[in-house]
């Protein structure tokens, strides 16, 4: 038994050949998964009744159901998908002027311990297969036309590398849904083994990089993965992945007011971000979460001063808008709250 959203298109075609069925077969198959959107074999009515039955046996539709919606006024939707097994993982769908974008998670909760997320606040239980993460990506295109992927939802990509990957590649799949691989974005907190896995795929799929500190001891204070991949780890390992693959890669600065948000931070943060080629940052003032009230949102004028600062140094920065402050924005939120058994 393998679970059919796990299914690569090329590979349809050999497990067809292999039962002696036509490859043709393969098509409608794929037409039905990725364009008609079934949810169960039965409606794949263009496939005879008894091949039907055999795909219900041997390749099985992941069983992915849509738990809760917490939508923003700004029209966020952040759905919390529930598994077989009890568990849930979120995924975020954000709306702009012509993109939709879809925030994927790739685990069960976090093991990275990042201070200010709240996906990591009860650590990780298990990684997502890829038709886990497959199926969560069905779940937003039934509401609407993806554009845009960005892995940054729970979970760290880099260590679930291999199922993450081949999850990818089929949402990527030209018979798939063929979502080009330059409209997919892989986050990771700096786990370093997984930009040369990367960079030897091939593939022209976006990275980002959270950073969120200028520094190793703000940063490991922040984000315990950088005791075992300091900056001077980290930053050449970025260096080296844009020079092989000639791809930009996009800093992720989360600015936390009194602690990551000063002009020295700013200073030190573009000197760092200089010593990658072909790298840009994002800016993005930290939506609360619940189990740091500790942490508080800076204001405008100190996100526009680290603006300029960066900027002044010639360092390609973007200051994103928090989106969905009212649906539990922060990753992992809507989980945690799920998990605790309370109430909105």
């Amino acid at each position: 038994m393998k679970p059919a959203w796990s299914i690569l298109p090329e590979e349809w075609k050999g497990i067809l050949s292999e039962k002696g069925l036509r490859s043709f077969r393969a098509d409608q198959i794929l037409h039905s998964l990725y364009r008609d959107y079934i949810t169960n074999w039965d409606q794949a009515t263009t496939l005879p009744k008894d091949f039907r039955e055999a795909l219900k046996t041997e390749f099985p539709l992941t069983s992915a159901e849509t738990l809760d919606v917490s939508e923003s006024s700004d029209g966020t939707k952040k759905l919390l998908i529930g598994f077989a097994d009890g568990n849930s993982v979120e995924t975020v769908l954000i709306p702009a002027t012509g993109r939709f974008t879809q925030c994927i998670s790739t685990q069960v909760g976090c093991g990275m311990g990042c201070a200010f997320c709240a996906s990591g606040a009860q650590g990780v239980v298990r990684s997502l297969t890829a038709d886990e993460i497959v199926a969560e990506y069905m779940a937003g295109r039934r509401l609407g036309e993806i554009t845009n992927i960005v892995v940054m939802g729970m979970g760290e990509p880099f260590a679930n590398y291999d199922e993450t990957m081949r999850a990818l590649k089929l949402i990527n799949a030209g018979k798939g849904p063929n979502l080009g691989a330059r409209h997919i974005t892989i986050s990771t907190c700096g786990v370093v083994p997984g930009f040369e896995r990367l960079a030897s795929e091939g593939i022209q799929f976006e990275l980002s990089v959270s950073l969120h500190a200028p520094n190793d001891e703000l940063r490991s204070q922040l984000m315990p993965v950088n005791r075992r991949w300091p900056l001077d780890e980290l930053l050449p390992a970025c260096a080296a992945y844009t020079n092989r693959t000639k791809r930009v890669i996009t800093f992720e600065y989360t600015v936390i007011k009194d602690v990551n948000d000063s002009r020295e931070c700013a200073e030190e943060l573009a000197r760092q971000v200089r010593r990658v080629p072909m790298a840009k940052v994002n800016l993005i003032p930290l939506s609360p979460v619940s189990h740091r009230p500790d942490f508080k949102t800076p204001d405008d004028s100190t996100m526009l001063m680290f603006l300029d600062v960066l900027m002044k140094h010639h360092v390609q920065t973007m200051l994103r808008r928090s989106r969905g402050k009212d649906a539990d924005a922060a990753c992992g939120q809507l989980r945690l709250r799920h998990v605790n058994g309370v109430a909105r």
